[in-house]
């Protein structure tokens, strides 16, 4: 019969770990007695990432004394003690190709059903001195998984745990794992296991992400990893491409028109993506590389983007020296801010120059709103009507969408600017007008603007009770970073640093673009991954495992060519690299 070897609690600390302050529960002790099983806790126990880690649905880690023996003969070592892993129960017996999403057990006065395996992350591989050991976990069909407590009371070492009911579906922690990360993922057994009510959220929503991308049968990449169902990038690097012609649209804001070098038909892009420019004002400088949504029809054939000028060098150059027979380089369209399919509401809701992505959607749902009957509200704000860019084009093509709603707000209308014709509200939107405007709010909604518009809608729109899932976001920029545990709950980090080449650089490799971060540095050789680089140069990124399981940190690689080491268990999108176990086999793009 299965047994508890030894119940392990530890509360959270700050540690030192290549050169930063993680705040940890990854230790874990034996403590001698009973301890209480709590819904969320064992007495005395605590996790420092509870994003992560913690709550209801992993309530008590569990692994087992056969993978410790196992694993002092995978890694040679023989100073494993109980807790070693992490967990809170050692145990002998439940084996994770044995033990099924679902399955109950008691184990002293306390029952508990199994809700998901390990997530596996960094702290384990600090706790175990070994940074490989979260990939290891899963690729050797070992990552041990999480109770739930369904009836709280005291355990102790020496318990007996007994089987009191099975789970549905029979699906075990290791095939629940594997299919999650590992590659070939097998539709009908992720079915299975999606349906299984025992199962945490978390898993539920990435296995459910992998069906969605199985249905649209995009099979590149681990959507259950990234929530991304992108189809793969129409072409490899960068395309030169020919100005097709300039429009001035505002004395801010000049519209450049791409076509093939050939004259034949672009591929469609999906409404609401963007390009990536290599750009060359300077003939003897390195190239610049910037990134502009499209803002036109994405099945015209041609491309449209539309450039506000400001002091960057980029749109200087796009606005000022750009000009009908240029000749341009132009990444594959890009990026997961799309128009989804369906028939709910659609809003869209921009400011400024964040016009162009909502604007391509705008056209689309104008060419699809026959079929699918989608009610369509425009929200957009801006100065006043000489900054007012496409006022004439939306409304026209506004006027072709039975039913369709426009609100427009004007911050700073001029005199001439005409309420209830040019504009809707003075002001800027709020709360309260967002609330008076009547729009759905069991539609989709679209935002794109300056970081602090999108920042206050979005806040607005969850107090009117919207759903997170339900709002979508096009960031200008670096992507907000991503590191578990790496700042300690309630302590505000520094001020950010502006990217830079990393300090006492001596890299003499090929050169690595941060594209978002308008940063290209040469690859210094001294880092062990591109992800360790980006760190050195304050570029935003975003993390967990760091050893090509997670996928947290797959970003988009525009051109070149990365190599592995290790090999990450499923492979990215194409189109994309995992940074956190890559370094640059030539000069590359990162979306980053």
């Amino acid at each position: 019969m299965a047994k508890l070897l030894s119940v392990n609690v530890g509360l959270p600390r700050e540690i030192e770990w290549q050169g930063k302050r993680v705040y940890t529960g990854i230790w874990k002790r034996p403590v001698s007695g009973r301890v209480f099983a709590r819904r969320l806790n064992l007495d005395g126990d605590g996790q420092g990432d509870l994003a992560g880690h913690g709550g209801e649905h992993r309530a008590v880690m569990v692994y087992q004394i056969d993978a410790y023996r196992y694993w002092e003969k995978v890694l040679g070592r023989n100073d494993f003690e109980h807790g070693q892993f992490g967990e809170n129960f050692t145990v002998e017996g439940l084996a994770d190709d044995e033990v099924c999403i679902g399955d109950r057990y008691r184990i002293g006065g306390a029952v508990f059903e199994v809700t998901q395996p390990r997530v596996t992350c960094y702290r384990v591989g600090i706790r175990m001195n070994n940074p490989q050991i979260p990939a290891l976990l899963v690729s050797h069909r070992r990552p041990g998984f999480y109770f739930r407590v369904i009836t709280e009371g005291e355990v102790g070492a020496g318990d007996e745990i007994q089987k009191v009911a099975d789970g549905p579906g029979r699906i075990t922690v290791a095939e629940v794992d594997a299919l999650l990360y590992l590659p070939n993922h097998d539709p009908k057994r992720i079915a299975v296991a999606a349906g299984i009510p025992a199962l945490s959220g978390g898993w539920k929503t990435s296995l459910e992400e992998l069906l969605k991308a199985d249905e649209r049968g995009v099979h590149s990449g681990n959507a259950g990893l990234t929530s991304s169902i992108a189809s793969p990038p129409l072409w490899n690097g960068f395309r030169m491409l020919r100005v097709a012609a300039v429009h001035q649209e505002t004395s801010e804001v000049n519209s450049i028109v791409l076509e093939s070098a050939d004259g034949s038909p672009l591929p469609a892009a999906q409404p609401g993506q963007y390009l990536v420019l290599r750009l060359y004002p300077d003939k003897g400088s390195r190239p610049l590389v910037r990134s502009y949504s499209i803002s036109g029809a994405c099945d015209a054939g041609t491309y449209r983007i539309s450039v506000k000028r400001d002091t960057g060098p980029g749109s200087r150059y796009i606005t000022d020296v750009t000009q009908a027979g240029d000749m341009l380089e132009v990444s594959a369209p890009r990026g997961e801010f799309v128009l989804r399919p369906g028939k709910r509401p659609v809003v869209l809701l921009s400011a400024g120059i964040g016009v162009t992505p909502v604007l391509s959607m705008l056209h689309a749902l104008t060419s699809r709103n026959a079929a699918s009957h989608r009610e369509v509200w425009w929200i957009h704000g801006t100065r006043n009507a000489q900054m007012h860019v496409f006022a004439d084009e939306v409304r026209g093509l506004l006027n072709t969408i039975p039913g369709s709603h426009s609100v427009i707000v004007y911050s700073k209308a001029d005199p001439a600017d005409r309420l209830g014709k040019d504009f809707d509200i003075a002001g800027r939107l709020d709360l309260d007008r967002l609330q008076k405007l009547g729009m759905p709010l069991d539609a989709d909604f679209y935002l794109c603007g300056p970081a602090g518009f999108q920042n206050d809608i979005t806040h607005d729109l969850s107090s009117l009770s919207v759903p997170q899932e339900a709002i979508h976001q096009e960031i200008f920029g670096s992507i907000g970073s991503i590191e578990p545990g790496v700042v300690k709950p309630g302590v505000v980090k520094s001020k950010i640093k502006l990217p830079h080449p990393p300090p006492d650089s001596t890299g003499s490799g090929p050169f690595v673009s941060f594209t978002r971060s308008n940063l290209t540095v040469p690859w210094d050789s001294r880092f062990r991954s591109l992800l360790e680089f980006a760190e050195a140069c304050d570029v935003p990124v975003r993390w967990s495992c760091r050893t090509g399981v997670c996928h947290m940190c797959e970003c988009g690689l525009l051109n070149g060519k990365v190599r592995y080491a290790p090999e990450p268990l499923d492979q990215p999108a194409i189109g994309n690299a995992l940074i956190c176990c890559s370094t640059p086999e030539s000069q590359i793009d990162l979306d980053l």
